[in-house]
């Protein structure tokens, strides 16, 4: 497809031991700090669409049997410890007159409602990879991925993720 080549999303990641408070931890520029949106996306009251909501991978209801984290409460980031902040770069560019803003919008949308879910059950899971060394959540990871392309995306296709965090 021609517009392809002027479609990107990149997301930027950095990992916090606090609450939020880096106030730019991305090192961006003053032009870049000047349009950026901050956003706290708070897994723990952030609406899920009923159709994607499960009651075990609530943060609310969820209590962990390995390390007896949660439920957590409307002010969990205030008093929790130990606490991890993951602080995301989102950058959408399409570049084609007349559906850009409309394009670019929706997609900061749709990896906002990933992120929110993706984190709710990387913690309501965590009885699953708590207590794994690097190289096992990292075979872990790969499995995962594995599982969900078999599930979404058709045989033909192929689809690669760059999971070096280190």
């Amino acid at each position: 497809c021609s517009f392809l080549p002027r479609f990107s999303i990149v997301v930027e990641t950095r990992y916090e031991d606090n609450n939020g408070t880096t106030e730019n931890c991305h090192q961006l520029s003053p032009d870049d700090l000047a349009v950026r949106k901050l956003e706290f996306l708070d897994i723990a009251i952030e609406p899920v669409p009923a159709y994607k909501y499960k009651e075990s991978e609530d943060p609310c209801k969820f209590k962990s049997q390995k390390t007896g984290r949660g439920p957590l409460m409307p002010s969990w980031r205030e008093y929790t410890k130990p606490i991890m902040c993951a602080y995301k770069t989102i950058r959408v560019r399409f570049e084609v007159w007349g559906f850009q803003t409309r394009v670019e919008d929706f997609a900061q949308r749709a990896v906002r409602d990933i992120l929110i879910l993706a984190h709710r059950q990387a913690f309501t899971w965590m009885d699953e990879w708590y207590g794994m060394s690097l190289e096992q959540v990292r075979e872990y990871e790969r499995e995962m991925f594995a599982r969900t392309n078999k599930k979404v995306l058709p045989t033909s296709t192929s689809m690669t993720i760059n999971t070096n965090l280190d």
